[in-house]
Parts: structure tokens; C-alpha cells; sequence
């Protein structure tokens, strides 16, 4: 039965972000509710919608949060292994949310010895995890699937300064609008990376409609950079894209390795 409910709400995320809000749906959102960021389809009413958005009210393990350093555990699940390989002509997705670039060219993490997919990356401004009641400049979410239906998402926080690199081709080809566009040139999710892959383990939820649970979330605990004009971009398309952090209702943040 667990098995089934992580199967059911991975495809729920997955066809609703074919973003994730941390992800995201289409404007119409899952099962035809929309939501948004502001007003009475913002993140305050996301579980009065629909009933499909119910854990989004009622859940006890939702995302995203709000980090305090002073309580986190250490932990034992040993480095992320990273085993990105570059995308070479990929597809920008405006989905009225974000921007998502979905993956399908092998790439995987391994966390905690268990080998997750990576199915898409899409980004936030600012970050919707706090460190120590503070949001970095932006985050890229990166989304993965184990063969049991499992997500794990890598959080990168980026910081202005700098460009970054891997930015660049997708902000090349940023959708003004609801839609699609071609790519083009080599997107290295490595140089997207801060060089200390440390990371702030825990589990949580969605951070987008229907805000399912179970996710294996991830956040790396130093921050990449990003350009002011970056950062810019985003914003331009969407000035909200953002969930309030959660209750940590009991749960244990570690820092591994």
C-alpha cells in the first residue's frame, strides 16, 4: 500500500509539474483547479480548491521550510553522486508558473545509495527554503524519480554575483508566454553547482499543488551564484513564484555527509 500512495503522488507531480512547484502545472492546474501565488487561488487557499489539493491544508509534512542550523542532526547518508551528463538540445517550458526544462537524457543521482532519475529542473525567486529565516536569491529544483515512484529533489541555492553558467543557454531561451521554445548549446548542471555539495536532508511534500508527500528532499548547503540581470529575467515572467515555508511538525533535518 505505502508503495502505491508513492507511485500515485509521483504521477500526480510529475503530470501536474510536469513542473513541480516546487513545480508546477499549467495554469489550469491538476484536475482543472487553478492556482496561483496571490489572492484567493494563492498558496493560503491551494487546499480549499479542489479536494485533490487537500494535503496542501491538511498535511503534517509539507514543504517547503524553513531550515535552522542550530537544529540540525548530523547525518549519515554519505555525498549525493552526481551523474549528470550535458543536454545537448533541450526544450524551455513556460508553464505559467516557472520556467521547466525537462530531462531525459540518462542523467541520475545517487542519494543514500538508492538511484534516483533526473525528469526535469525548474527554478524559483527567491528560494522557497529559508536558511535561518532567510531565502537565497533564486533556486534551481532539480527533480528525480526512483523505480519505485519515489521524487527526491536537489535544491541549489544561488546568491547573486557572478552569471552562471549554466544558465545561460536556458535564459537564451526564456517563453515570455504559456508555450515551448527549442534550445540551443550544452546545459552543464554540474557548473549550475557550488563546489561544496554538503547537503540539508529531510522529508517533505510538494511545494506546489496537490502537495503530495513522501518527497526526498535535498538542499545543498552552500549557495552558486547568479547574476542580478539573471535574477531579473525570472522576475519579469513571474514576480511570484514562491510557497510560504511550513511547519516542521516534529521532522529532522540532518546535514550529510
Amino acid at each position: 500500500m505505502k508503495k502505491t500512495i508513492i507511485a500515485l503522488s509521483a504521477v500526480a507531480f510529475l503530470a501536474g509539474c510536469a513542473h513541480m512547484g516546487g513545480g508546477h502545472h499549467g495554469k489550469g492546474g491538476h484536475h482543472g483547479a487553478h492556482w496561483g501565488y496571490e489572492g484567493a487561488a494563492g498558496p493560503a487557499h491551494w487546499g480549499d480548491l479542489s479536494n485533490d489539493f487537500a494535503l496542501c491544508k491538511s498535511g503534517k509534512s509539507q514543504s517547503p521550510i524553513d531550515i535552522d542550523t542550530a537544529s540540525v542532526q548530523p547525518g549519515n547518508l554519505g555525498p549525493i553522486e552526481f551523474h549528470y551528463q550535458p543536454l545537448d538540445g533541450f526544450e524551455v517550458v513556460n508553464n505559467g508558473h516557472t520556467f521547466k526544462v525537462p530531462v531525459s537524457n540518462g542523467s541520475y543521482a545517487v542519494i543514500g545509495g538508492k538511484r534516483y532519475e533526473l525528469v526535469q529542473f525548474h527554478f524559483h525567486v527567491p528560494s522557497e527554503h529559508t536558511i535561518d529565516g532567510k531565502p537565497a536569491d533564486m533556486v534551481a529544483h532539480l527533480v528525480h524519480k526512483a523505480d519505485d515512484g519515489q521524487l527526491a529533489v536537489v535544491g541549489v541555492l544561488m546568491s547573486e554575483g557572478a552569471p552562471n553558467p549554466a544558465l545561460t543557454p536556458v535564459w537564451s531561451h526564456l517563453p515570455k508566454h504559456e508555450g515551448k521554445a527549442s534550445g540551443s548549446g550544452t546545459v552543464d548542471l554540474m557548473a549550475m553547482m557550488p563546489a561544496d555539495k554538503s547537503y540539508y536532508n529531510y522529508s517533505g511534500s510538494l511545494t506546489t499543488p496537490p502537495c503530495s508527500e513522501g518527497v526526498n528532499w535535498n538542499v545543498l548547503k552552500s549557495t552558486a551564484s547568479v547574476s542580478a540581470e539573471q535574477v531579473a529575467a525570472f522576475t519579469a515572467v513571474f514576480p511570484k513564484s514562491v510557497r510560504p515555508t511550513q511547519p516542521l511538525n516534529g521532522r529532522v533535518v540532518t546535514l550529510n555527509p
